[in-house]
């Protein structure tokens, strides 16, 4: 699915479920990571996250787009858009809208475990990003770091 074909489903999708049309911009937005969709306050545009789509299918995308309509239609017309409101839930509610999206299962990737030790008293630091063992000093006894070893993990 382009951008383009994206703008025609939520336009007809705005038409359909919440009788307003949606004149702004929604489009894909390949830095999305943890969360299906977004609404932009300033903009009024929506950012979709492909990944769904690939993983879920379509159904799944359209409860995502009518979710951030809710939000985008409640926002424009000053009432309640946020997840608390009441305003939002009962939108929600009507246009049998998800309030969470469901999880990607491809969301974890592989991570690695950097292990530090102390050359004084061998104590030892697991760290997920690497630190500066000139700038760090160890916590209990303040002596020197020394890198250990990488550790992969499949998660």
């Amino acid at each position: 699915m382009t951008n383009d074909e994206l703008q025609t489903l939520v336009e007809e999708i705005s038409l359909q479920y919440f009788q307003k049309p949606f004149r702004h911009r929604a489009y894909f937005n390949p830095r999305l990571r943890t969360t299906g969709g977004r609404y932009m306050l300033g903009s009024h545009n929506i950012d979709l996250n492909r990944k769904y789509l690939e993983e879920h299918g379509t159904s799944e995308l359209i409860g995502i787009i009518k979710h951030e309509l809710c939000h985008y239609h409640l926002h424009i017309e000053g009432k309640g858009y946020r997840h608390r409101d009441s305003d939002f839930r009962n939108l929600l509610q009507k246009v049998d809208a998800p309030r969470h999206c469901s999880a990607l299962t491809d969301t974890k990737r592989n991570r690695r475990i950097l292990i530090y030790s102390c050359s004084k008293c061998s104590q030892t630091f697991q760290r997920k990003k690497r630190i500066n063992t000139a700038k760090y000093v160890c916590g209990r006894c303040k002596g020197k770091l020394i890198f250990r070893k990488e550790i992969k993990q499949d998660s």
